[in-house]
């Protein structure tokens, strides 16, 4: 896949990601990211800037890497590798836009989060946005994808874990004991969390809010989920 930006190009080249090829603006004049790649001995294609423009969408700030597809883990080796405490899970119930995912990879990877599951399909997939949004974060956090989000979340449980769908409805979200083993629901981002998935889950919690809006962006409603859970674990 293709992934671009300075920020994601340092964090390929300084964790030792596989780079298959490099685009260079012949503009380009960023010291540290020249100096990494002439340190990895990575040929680079100098092109004009209107040439990168045309590989990519968003901002490539005169960068663009061709680099192997983002690893997507197994349920099971995941679950069962899990050391923490507390272990923490974040459920994404058919979230679409790839700037919310991208966000709440990066926010996962600060937070310290175990890992992410998506859905197969009706979701957005890992792309090159995904990972620019991501700040190349995406490498530091486990990906699974899952045909069924209910069956999923049946076998979490099965593995001892509470369930805490968002949903405005629900209870304060400072009020759940979070010392235990928790898998977080980001719902869609105008739907919300999907009728079977919320029937499946142990708690429905809300963020309550004093002003006109009745709800937030998945992303950040996701940050401040996190934030209360390992403020309330003492993390």
């Amino acid at each position: 896949m293709k992934v671009y930006g300075k920020n994601v190009a340092i964090e390929k080249l300084t964790n030792n990601s596989k780079i298959k090829k490099i685009y260079l603006s012949n503009k380009f004049n960023d010291n540290e990211i020249l100096s990494l790649i002439k340190k990895r001995n990575i040929s680079t294609i100098i092109v004009e800037t209107r040439k990168l423009d045309t590989m990519c969408k968003g901002l490539h700030q005169g960068i663009i890497m061709e680099v192997e597809d983002i690893r997507i883990y197994d349920f099971k080796e995941v679950i069962d590798g899990i050391t923490s405490i507390y272990p923490l899970i974040v459920i994404l119930d058919h979230i679409e836009d790839p700037h919310n995912f991208g966000a709440i990879i990066r926010t996962c990877e600060a937070f310290g989060v175990d890992a992410i599951i998506i859905p197969n399909d009706r979701s957005v997939d890992i792309t090159s946005t995904v990972v620019k949004v991501s700040v190349g974060t995406i490498d530091k956090v486990k990906i699974i994808k899952e045909v069924n989000l209910t069956r999923t979340i049946k076998k979490l449980k099965d593995n001892g874990y509470w369930i805490v769908g968002t949903d405005m409805e629900g209870v304060d979200y400072t009020s759940i004991d979070y010392k235990a083993k928790i898998a977080i629901v980001i719902g869609n981002e105008g739907k919300g969390i999907g009728r079977l998935v919320s029937e499946n889950c142990d708690y429905l919690a809300k963020i309550p809010m004093k002003g006109t809006v009745n709800s937030l962006n998945a992303s950040v409603a996701c940050g401040i989920f996190l934030s209360e859970i390992n403020r309330s674990r003492g993390i």
